[in-house]
C-alpha cells in the first residue's frame, strides 16, 4: 500500500461520499455533527462584519474610532490564537470529542456576554470568549473528521467542515438582514450565534472519540468497534493493521513518553516537512486577503459607493453564497483533482482578482465626484476644513472624507456621479440629506465602477473557495504523524489566527494610510509569494491512507519539486 492511490479515488470519491446517506449514515453523521464547528467558525466570521454597521451607530466612539473597530473585529482572532493553541494540547490529552465539547462550550458564553454588552469594552471580552472557541474548533473539527473518515473519501468529508464554515457565512448575512429592522439589531445578530454551539454540544455528547486517538491511548477495543462501523467489512482488519505498525513505530522511536516539545517536532523529519507545507499553507490564506472580504465586506462594499447599510449587506450576501458554492466544489474536486493542483489553480485566480479589485479602485478614487460650495439649506453644517481650505475648489468627494472623521459627502439629488456637498457628519445632517432623496457618503465614494468592484469580489471568491479556502485545513489534517497529530495541527492553527489577527487589525487603517487600492495590490503580491511557495513546498496527498502520509514524508528530500512523484504500487508490472 506503500504511497499508493486507491483505485476509483479520482472518479467516484465525490459519487461515493453522497452513497454514505444509505450504505452507512454514521460515517456522515460523524463528520456533519464534528463540522458544526466549522458553522460556528463561519457565523463569527460574518456576522461580526454586518453588526459593525450598527455597532458604530449605537457607539459613537466606535463610529469615531477605526483602531476600536479593528479591535471589535480582532479580539475574537486573539482568543482564536490562544483557543487553537490550547487546542492542540488539549486534543492529544484528553481527545478530540473533549476538544470540541469544551469549544462550544465558550462559544456558548461568549455569545451571551456579547448580546448583553452594554458597552464597547464588555463587547470586546464577548469577543475573546467567541475566539477562544473558534480557535479550538477550527483545528480540531477536520482533525476528528479525518480521523474518522475512510482513506478514499476523506478529503470530500473533511471539505464539509469548509463548507460549513462558508455556509455559516452566509448563514450569518441572511441573519443580519433579517434583523435590521430590530430594536437593538447587532445584539440578536451577535446572541444568535450561541444556538450552533449548543446544538453541536448535545449532538457530540451521543457521538464516540476518534478511533485513532482511543487506539494511541491502548483502548484498542474501544478503536475497532469503532472503525467497525465506518469502514466496509472487507477493509477493517487492513485499517487496523496499518495503524497498530503506525503506532508500534511511534512507541519504538519514541518510547512511551508523552512529553512532546518543539525542539523534538523540528528535529522528526516527518514532522518537520509536514509542518512546513502545514503552517505555511495556513499563513497564506491569511495573507492574501480572505478576512478582509470576510470581516469587512459590507463596508469594502461601502467603499465601492454603495452608501446604504441594508445595500451593503445584500450585496454582502452574494459573496457569502459564492463562497458557500466554492465549498460545493471542492468537495466534487478535493478527491478528484487532489489538493495541490486545486491550490494553484485557486491562487492563479486569486492573484487576478486582486490585479482587477487593485485597479477598480484605483479609478474609483481618483475619479470621485468634486464638491461644490455648500447650498443654502445646509449652510450651518459645512465640513470646517472645507469652509478654511484656500483650495476648496479642487476638493473632490475622497478628499472630503480623509479631511476629517467626522465629515461626510451628500450626493447630488440629480446624479450621485454630479458634485455634491462636503458637510459634517451627525444623525442631523444625514437625515437632512436622505429627507432631501440624496445618498449619503461617509466611507466610500459615488463611483460608476462600484459594480465592477463587486464582480472583482465575486471572481475572488469563487476563485479562493474551493482551493485557499478548504485545502489548507484538509492538508493539515492529514500530513502529521498520529502521535504529534494534535499538537502540530495546533501549531497551524495558531499561525493561522496570528496571520488572521495581523489582517483583521491593520485592514482599515492600511485602506487610510495608503488607501483601498494599494491595499489589494499588496494582498496580490502575497499571493503570487504563496504560488511560488505551493509548487515547491506542498505535497500531494489525495488518496493517500493517513499512516501512508508519514511513510511518504519520510523517503522525500527537500528539492525543487520537494516529493517526487513516485510509481504507483496498485499498478501491475509487466510480465518479464
Amino acid at each position: 500500500m506503500e504511497g499508493g492511490i486507491h483505485p476509483g479515488t479520482d472518479a467516484s470519491a465525490f459519487r461515493e461520499c453522497f452513497s454514505l446517506a444509505w450504505k452507512n449514515p454514521y460515517v456522515l453523521r460523524l463528520a456533519f455533527s464534528a463540522g458544526i464547528g466549522g458553522l460556528l467558525f463561519g457565523y463569527d466570521t460574518g456576522v461580526i462584519s454586518g453588526a459593525l454597521l450598527y455597532i458604530r451607530d449605537d457607539f459613537k466612539s466606535v463610529d469615531r474610532e477605526t483602531v476600536l473597530q479593528e479591535s471589535i473585529v480582532s479580539m475574537a482572532v486573539a482568543g482564536a490564537i490562544i483557543g487553537a493553541a490550547i487546542g492542540g494540547w488539549l486534543n492529544d490529552r484528553y481527545g478530540r470529542r473533549s476538544a470540541i465539547l469544551v469549544a462550544d462550550f465558550l462559544f456558548f458564553i461568549g455569545a451571551v456576554v456579547m448580546a448583553a454588552s452594554p458597552g464597547p469594552a464588555m463587547l470586546i471580552i464577548g469577543r475573546v470568549f467567541v475566539g477562544l472557541g473558534v480557535g479550538m474548533a477550527s483545528m480540531t473539527a477536520p482533525l476528528y473528521i479525518s480521523e474518522a473518515s475512510p482513506a478514499k473519501i476523506r478529503g470530500a468529508l473533511v471539505s464539509t467542515n469548509g463548507f460549513l464554515i462558508t455556509g455559516g457565512q452566509f448563514l450569518s448575512y441572511l441573519i443580519n438582514l433579517a434583523f435590521t429592522k430590530a430594536p437593538e439589531t447587532w445584539r440578536w445578530m451577535l446572541g444568535v450565534a450561541g444556538v450552533p454551539a449548543l446544538l453541536q454540544f448535545i449532538l457530540m455528547l451521543l457521538l464516540p472519540e476518534s478511533p485513532r486517538w482511543l487506539y494511541r491511548k491502548g483502548r484498542e477495543e474501544e478503536a475497532k468497534a469503532i472503525l467497525r462501523k465506518i469502514y466496509p467489512a472487507e477493509d477493517v482488519e487492513t485499517e487496523i493493521r496499518d495503524l497498530k505498525e503506525s503506532i508500534d513505530k511511534e512507541i519504538l522511536e519514541e518510547g512511551n513518553s508523552e512529553k512532546i516539545n518543539l525542539i523534538k517536532l523540528c528535529k522528526t523529519k516527518t514532522v518537520r516537512r509536514g509542518l512546513i507545507a502545514g503552517v505555511g499553507l495556513q499563513v497564506f490564506q491569511q495573507f492574501v486577503g480572505i478576512n478582509t472580504v470576510m470581516y469587512y465586506s459590507p463596508t469594502i462594499v461601502q467603499l465601492a459607493g454603495f452608501a446604504s447599510n441594508q445595500t451593503a449587506l445584500l450585496l454582502s450576501l452574494v459573496t457569502a453564497g459564492l463562497n458557500a458554492l466554492g465549498s460545493v466544489v471542492s468537495i466534487y474536486f478535493i478527491d478528484r483533482t487532489g489538493r495541490k493542483k486545486l491550490l494553484i489553480i485557486s491562487l492563479i485566480g486569486v492573484i487576478l482578482s486582486l490585479g482587477l479589485l487593485s485597479g477598480i479602485f484605483h479609478e474609483t478614487t481618483t475619479h470621485s465626484p468634486m464638491v461644490k460650495p455648500t447650498e443654502v439649506r445646509f449652510g450651518n453644517y459645512t465640513c470646517p476644513d472645507y469652509s478654511s481650505a484656500t483650495n476648496a475648489a479642487s476638493w473632490d468627494c475622497m478628499k472630503c472624507l480623509k479631511a476629517h472623521p467626522e465629515c461626510g459627502f451628500c450626493a447630488s439629488a440629480s446624479d450621485k456621479l454630479l458634485p455634491g456637498v462636503c458637510l459634517i457628519s451627525n444623525d442631523t445632517v444625514k437625515d437632512l440629506c436622505h429627507n432631501d432623496h440624496r445618498e449619503w457618503y461617509t466611507r466610500g465614494c459615488p463611483s460608476k465602477y462600484g459594480w465592477v468592484a463587486l464582480i472583482g469580489l465575486a471572481l475572488y471568491i469563487i476563485f479562493f473557495s474551493p482551493g485557499m479556502g478548504t485545502v489548507p485545513w484538509i492538508v493539515n489534517s492529514e500530513i502529521y504523524p498520529l502521535r504529534f497529530r494534535g499538537v502540530c495541527g495546533g501549531i497551524a492553527a495558531t499561525a493561522n489566527w496570528i496571520s488572521n489577527l495581523i489582517v483583521a487589525q491593520s485592514f482599515l487603517s492600511l485602506t487610510q494610510a495608503i488607501g483601498t487600492s494599494w491595499t489589494f495590490l499588496i494582498f496580490g503580491v502575497i499571493s503570487v509569494v504563496a504560488l511560488v511557495f505551493v509548487l515547491i513546498c506542498v505535497p500531494e496527498t489525495k488518496g493517500l491512507p493517513i499512516e501512508e502520509v508519514e511513510k511518504m514524508l519520510e523517503l522525500r528530500s527537500l528539492q525543487i519539486k520537494f516529493w517526487e512523484e513516485r510509481p504507483k504500487p496498485f499498478e501491475k508490472k509487466p510480465e518479464v
